[in-house]
């Protein structure tokens, strides 16, 4: 629980000093849920653009909880957007995460591991220069499948 507790207060230290040391484009929430085990996920992100010609670096942080188990997952996800053109625009990626699960019946039976993760995306424009979007996470490994909408605020 005290290792928990240490990485979130790192992360909620660690996302506004980044957010400032370079300019992200996009930041806000995320909801959804996770299949395998059924968890309702709960998170937020961060987006830069211009990593590579229409490559996004966007990490982020989920919490998921359900009735037996909960999950804190510290993700580093890339997208590279498909086309410009439309007016939803797709976009693939992939990513890395570190998952700490907790599991309510046994409570002594938390672990932290690593996973990897294949992203497939879109969004669309909202008229005050934001973004909503739908995610699907297809975890490589015991992680599960996430869908997840969500809310992009344009930072400047």
């Amino acid at each position: 629980m005290l290792k928990r507790v240490i990485v979130t207060l790192a992360v909620l230290v660690m996302l506004p000093s980044a957010a400032s040391a370079s300019s992200f484009k996009y930041y806000g929430p995320h909801m959804g849920f996770m299949q395998n085990p059924d968890l309702t996920m709960i998170g937020g992100q961060l987006q830069w653009n211009g990593v590579a010609p229409r490559m996004a670096f966007v990490p982020g942080v989920d919490y998921g909880f359900g009735q037996f188990n909960s999950v804190l997952t510290l993700n580093g996800d890339f997208h590279y957007q498909l086309t410009h053109e439309t007016k939803w625009q797709p976009y693939v990626g992939g990513g890395v995460g570190i998952n700490m699960w907790r599991d309510q019946v046994r409570p002594r039976n938390d672990n932290t591991q690593t996973a990897g993760h294949l992203i497939l995306g879109a969004a669309v424009f909202n008229k005050s220069g934001g973004r909503f979007f739908t995610e699907m996470k297809l975890g490589l490994g015991d992680t599960g499948l996430r869908l997840l909408a969500g809310w992009n605020l344009r930072s400047r």
